[in-house]
């Protein structure tokens, strides 16, 4: 049997403090040559930190105490400087989580493709360079690559971002490619691309793949192994299907649990007599100049949302759903058609609108960093829409903060103190400050954990009753859409393709379109076979 690619032997990792606490302890992991490894756990378990020391990129503040990591045969913790640049990129790859902090704002997308592919092929010339980083590009799914190519990451959808980030590790085809949450920020159908390209590299190159994830139906679908960690420790292993089909550990089966897809189908609920939270009436928002051609985002959409009633709204990245929540919002200005919040007719420019009307819809976004003022504690952020309005925030912001459950040990501190989960908390508490009829719910627990997307998405079920509120939900993870929508509304180029009760549209969807984003959800299988090859 040939040696693995990556081979982690009782790693150690520790704070760099007079008194070191252990955050990584007696790790021992391996994958072979076109093997697939899966490592979950929740936030904070170490396995993150794992992949980054193979790579020689730990945090500050972080060091290893004890422990030996080999990539094909080579012990990299004997490397210096100079070798571990070497590996990267050429040998082993990472795909980073957020790929917004992972790349450069400064420069064009398209730069930052040729400089990966320079590091290792400096005498390549220009035009070579190009043409690799747009076949790149292209290969990971990224259509008009050579336009897209020249703007920069801003300009970029999350997804697109982290197509990006995959093109770049695989420019060298380097034997180990650690994907860290690779596909958290794309829909379930790109999702399937994306892995079936990793998937295609691997059996190319025979190359070995390690992927970070909080997906168990993804890991149960592309990796062999899996590794589950908890408080920087394995607690189980084994082949997959194995472990996931009959977990021996506690902290297994209560990760298994917490899946929206494991819940039952959210319970039909009668909504004929409540009052409308939200209605669109044929709303059209489009983008670019007339003269130069204009792009219809929002092709005449219509939905309803009542008071109490979630309704979801799901389609593939550009099928329009974000830029209906910015109508809705105001940010972006609908060019035609109506929408009303709590029956008021709001006026299409957020400038236009009042104080009043500006409160009625509130939203909570993606990400729960970038969402947040680093420079502010968690009070100072939840006070700020009150003070803003010149309202009195000395009641009202302890009690938000109790309701969303953060107790008082965390309201001094900055976001960057916080975890993924908490942070999130604290956007809800926010948007619920104003006292709002509508929230819009920006994909708010495709970044979290299953286990922290379960507490997020309790809490937010218990507002919603407590409050009366009409919730639009956007999100491409239809396991949470089937656990927490009333109604589903499936948009595609602009348009509603499908709509209706969640529980029909998943039990018997009638577009082509919906049931071909319902086959594409990853879900758990059988256990895998020892000898069968996992379908790319």
């Amino acid at each position: 049997m040939s040696a693995p690619v990556l081979a982690i032997e009782d790693l150690v990792l520790e704070t760099d403090e007079a008194t070191p606490r252990t955050l990584v302890s007696g790790v021992t992991l391996e994958v072979a040559r076109g093997g697939t490894l899966g490592v979950v756990g929740e936030s904070g378990s170490g396995k993150s930190l794992t992949m980054l020391s193979t790579l020689g990129l730990l945090p500050r503040g972080v060091r290893r105490a004890a422990g030996r990591i080999l990539i094909d045969g080579e012990d990299v913790t004997r490397a210096d400087a100079r070798r571990m640049r070497a590996l990267r990129g050429r040998t082993a790859a990472m795909v980073f989580q957020d790929p917004m902090s992972a790349l450069d704002p400064l420069r064009s997308v398209g730069a930052q493709v040729v400089a990966a592919i320079r590091a290792h092929e400096p005498r390549a010339s220009r035009a070579e360079l190009r043409r690799r980083a747009l076949d790149l590009l292209t290969s990971v799914g990224i259509r008009d690559a050579a336009e897209r190519a020249a703007t920069r990451p801003h300009q970029w959808s999350g997804g697109m971002r982290q197509r990006a980030m995959i093109a770049m590790a695989i420019a060298h085809d380097p034997l180990l490619i650690i994907a860290d949450e690779p596909t958290t920020a794309l829909d379930v159908t790109v999702q399937r691309q994306v892995m079936n390209l990793l998937d295609n590299v691997r059996e190319r190159t025979g190359s070995a793949l390690v992927l970070i994830t909080h997906d168990l139906g993804l890991v149960s679908e592309r990796a062999r192994d899996l590794a589950v960690m908890r408080r920087g420790e394995i607690v189980e292993e084994g082949q997959t299907g194995a472990v996931l089909n009959a977990p021996a550990h506690e902290y297994t089966r209560a990760l298994l649990a917490a899946r929206p897809e494991a819940k039952p189908l959210r319970a039909a609920r009668s909504f004929d007599h409540a009052r409308e939270a939200l209605a669109v009436d044929d709303v059209v928002v489009e983008y670019g100049a007339r003269r130069r051609g204009t792009v219809r985002a929002v092709d005449g959409v219509s939905l309803r949302v009542r008071a109490g009633e979630t309704v979801a709204v799901v389609g593939e990245s550009g099928c329009g759903k974000s830029s209906l929540a910015r109508a809705v919002l105001g940010i972006e200005a609908a060019a035609s058609g109506a929408v009303r919040v709590g029956g008021d007719l709001m006026p299409a420019a957020l400038a236009a609108r009042t104080a009043r009307q500006r409160e009625r819809a509130q939203i909570v976004f993606q990400d729960p960093y970038s969402a947040l003022n680093p420079r502010l504690t968690v009070t100072e952020i939840v006070a700020e829409p009150l003070r803003i309005r010149r309202a009195d925030s000395r009641e009202r912001v302890p009690s938000l903060l109790r309701d969303v459950g953060l107790d008082e040990a965390t309201w001094a501190r900055l976001p960057g103190e916080l975890s993924g989960g908490q942070r999130q908390r604290v956007g809800i508490a926010r948007a619920l400050a104003l006292r709002p009829e509508l929230l819009i719910l920006d994909e708010p627990v495709s970044a979290l954990d299953v286990s922290i997307q379960a507490q997020v998405l309790d809490l937010l079920s218990d507002l919603q009753a407590e409050h009366g509120l009409g919730f639009l939900f956007i999100s491409h993870d239809l396991g949470v859409v089937r656990s927490v929508a009333d109604r589903v509304v499936v948009m595609r180029a602009g348009r509603v393709v499908e709509e209706g009760p969640t529980e029909e549209i998943f039990r018997a969807p009638h577009d082509p379109y919906t049931r071909d984003l319902l086959a594409a959800i990853p879900r758990i299988n059988e256990p895998l076979n020892t000898t069968e090859e996992i379908s790319s």
